[in-house]
């Protein structure tokens, strides 16, 4: 099976040690050894593109009007938090405190796949917002993916 390095999946539960550090997991490191953009993200996570899918990112997004407030919040939120992070030897990131307090981030934590980003969840909160999403996710495929199944 021929997979696209570009893209994150699966869910891993690693430990954030005392010094707010967090190992990768070992599937994602190749695609963040050069480093990771951590930032805030919706539902409470944190958001980790590579540095190339957050240029994209942010490319396609600077012609958003600032006129439009909602958008200017946003992007606030979203760049005010931003962290560029490069992996150690062993494979671990630094989260920053300004993401921990924001993911409400314990010792023990989810990072999940999303396609081109990877999320990072306290794990219990990860447990229950995927619980909470099961029924949704049976009925939500034509809504948000018309045509695909």
């Amino acid at each position: 099976m021929n997979v696209d390095v570009a893209n994150f999946f699966g869910t891993f539960t690693p430990r954030l040690d005392e010094k707010g550090r967090l190992f990768l997991p070992a599937k994602f490191r190749p695609r963040l050894e050069h480093g990771v953009v951590l930032t805030r993200g919706q539902e409470n996570c944190i958001y980790g593109w590579t540095p190339e899918s957050f240029s994209s990112f942010t490319d396609r997004v600077r012609d958003t009007p600032f006129t439009n407030k909602q958008a200017r919040n946003f992007f606030r939120m979203l760049f005010s938090g931003a962290s560029s992070e490069v992996p150690d030897k062993q494979g671990r990131i630094a989260i920053p405190p300004v993401l921990r307090e924001w993911a409400q981030l314990g010792r023990e934590c989810a990072v999940v796949g999303a396609m081109d980003r990877i999320e990072i969840w306290d794990l219990e909160r990860w447990t229950e917002f995927s619980a909470g999403q099961e029924e949704a996710f049976s009925d939500m495929s034509d809504e948000v993916m018309p045509g695909i199944f």
